[in-house]
């Protein structure tokens, strides 16, 4: 009994927190900061890198197997939670100053941000602008411009 109690608590751990829509994403997908990293120190305009490996980058409304384009959050809660989570999961990734659509297949961004710590976190989007069935996000970066 009690391997079976221990034996469903690592599954359920292994299990995603959040789902997304219903385009497939391959389960080895990852979606990552190329230039950045957690504590980096720099100065805007700030270059972005977006990597993906395990799936391919096709502009918004191209409806092709194991591809999506870039999407950059920007000093919000992680993907999937606070009050938009639950929306951008069924509903697609708004557009806003916290949410930049990389709709075009960009690689890559120059963005302007103010002095002060920033949040970055990437996800990737199907052609609907909606997070695949297994969302593919980045980890939470946290850098400081000077």
């Amino acid at each position: 009994m009690r391997l079976a109690l221990i034996a469903a608590a690592v599954t359920l751990l292994g299990l995603p927190a959040f789902a997304g829509g219903d385009t497939p994403a391959n389960p080895d997908a990852k979606v990552y900061f190329v230039n950045l990293e957690d504590g980096a120190t720099v100065s805007s305009p700030v270059t972005v890198v977006f990597g993906l490996s395990g799936m391919g980058v096709a502009p918004a409304g191209t409806e092709k197997d194991m591809t999506g384009h870039h999407h950059l959050l920007i000093n919000r809660a992680p993907f999937g939670e606070g009050e938009e989570g639950a929306d951008e999961l069924a509903n697609g990734l708004p557009a806003d100053e916290n949410h930049m659509h990389f709709g075009g297949g960009q690689t890559e961004a120059t963005i302007e941000l103010p002095p002060g710590t920033h949040t970055l976190q990437l996800v990737l989007g199907d052609a609907a602008h909606v997070p695949h069935s297994t969302p593919v996000v980045s980890e939470v970066i946290t850098i400081t411009v000077e």
